[in-house]
């Protein structure tokens, strides 16, 4: 992909991560503070408003144009090829509790998921990066990374629970050893490097800035993102389209899990 657009990514990226781990220093006790309701129907809090702010306002002024889709201020026509699909904060409620798992989350495409390019999940408390590039792989701080050829026999998932669960996603609750993490573009992440073998949200309730950049990274790491049915799993570049989801490491844990 065009280098001045992956840049322009990496540097998007980067200014969310150093506004937010400022604020959380200066403005902690504002961060879970309702400012609004974002273009998707939801509250909109003080941290998600500061970091998306920061984006568009970076994105604005760059020469190298490209269109934005955000969950707070919607689709952005800034005259560009290229979307950049952004969730500025994926885990407000761990970060405005002090949870050290929340994460910026960064696709570029044009339409829709299956025509991503270039994917940026960046976890905010520790720095540490993930990024995949159609074709090319995955990486997490440039070492690139592969889901395992073999799962472990006692598998360990990351679901979906709270207000959030369905049957089908207490039925997996049973079975395998189970963490709720809360935050959607990370846990996946998990998945590619095998620290999680999968992770399922049984109701259609992600959106596609939820989980572009991460969905890139699994499958570039050799893994596979799928909805509850095991249908491989596309999504358009606006926010009124919602799936479930079961990200893991082939499409037989895939079929193990629904059964």
């Amino acid at each position: 992909m065009n280098e001045e657009i992956k840049f322009l990514a990496g540097k998007t990226v980067d200014k969310i991560y150093r506004k937010i781990k400022k604020i959380q220093i200066s403005d902690f006790h504002k961060l879970a503070k309702n400012v609004g309701v974002g273009a998707d129907g939801t509250p909109t809090s003080y941290i998600d408003k500061i970091a998306e702010d920061v984006a568009i306002d970076f994105l604005r002024k760059s020469k190298t144009k490209v269109n934005i889709l955000s969950e707070e201020i919607g689709f952005l026509d800034l005259g560009g090829d290229y979307t950049f699909v952004l969730d500025p904060v994926d885990g407000t409620r761990n970060a405005s509790r002090g949870i050290p798992f929340f994460s910026v989350s960064l696709g570029v495409g044009k339409k829709s998921i299956s025509d991503l390019e270039y994917g940026i999940v960046k976890n905010i408390p520790t720095g540490d990066t993930f990024i995949a590039e159609k074709g090319c792989g995955a990486f997490l701080n440039n070492t690139r990374v592969s889901v395992p050829d073999v799962p472990a026999n006692l598998l360990h998932c990351s679901l979906a629970l709270g207000k959030n669960f369905d049957d089908f996603t207490v039925s997996l609750a049973k079975k395998d050893i189970v963490r709720s993490l809360g935050s959607a573009s990370l846990e996946m992440c998990m998945v590619a490097i095998g620290a999680l073998d999968f992770f399922v949200v049984g109701r259609e309730y992600m959106r596609v800035v939820d989980i572009a950049a991460s969905t890139l990274i699994l499958r570039e790491a050799g893994g596979v993102v799928t909805n509850i049915l095991g249908e491989e799993l596309n999504m358009s570049f606006d926010l009124d389209g919602k799936s479930s989801v079961i990200a893991t490491y082939n499409m037989d844990l895939v079929h193990r899990i629904i059964s």
